[in-house]
């Protein structure tokens, strides 16, 4: 049984996982609109399709964590530095005027999942548990 911070990470990477899917398949079959709508046509159809194709499979990464957050926590930070890895570079373009408003948008969201990840990485960790003057790392409820 979950307890209420399980529950809170749980649905954390469940609704990350979700929204990913949702917003990166449907870009394989959208290359030449995107580009015209970005900044002109894609020049590295291979970097396009890779970046989808890599940023899909961390969507599957987050449905394992979210399907035992106490076993695959140690993932959620390398889930925090994947949302990083685009949420930063975004900004820095943005700043740097070489993207439009929307992508930045995009990279928002990913720093906010990304913080919302570290805050389910913390509310995960495990508590220390003292039976009879022994000092034992455990989870309480679990069995």
């Amino acid at each position: 049984m979950l307890n209420e911070r399980e529950r809170f990470a749980r649905r954390v990477f469940l609704i990350a996982a979700v929204y990913g899917i949702l917003v990166l398949a449907p870009q394989y079959f959208a290359e030449s609109r995107l580009g015209l709508q970005l900044s002109g046509a894609i020049t590295r159809p291979e970097h396009f399709y890779g970046f989808i194709g890599v940023a899909l499979t961390w969507q599957f990464v987050f449905l394992a964590i979210a399907s035992d957050v106490r076993r695959f926590r140690p993932l959620m930070l390398i889930g925090v530095a994947e949302k990083l890895s685009f949420g930063l570079a975004a900004a820095a373009l943005y700043a740097a005027g070489r993207i439009d408003t929307r992508v930045f948008a995009v990279g928002a969201i990913d720093l906010s999942l990304g913080a919302l990840f570290f805050v389910a990485f913390l509310a995960i960790r495990p508590r220390i548990v003292r039976l009879q003057s022994a000092r034992i790392v455990a989870y309480p409820d679990s069995p």
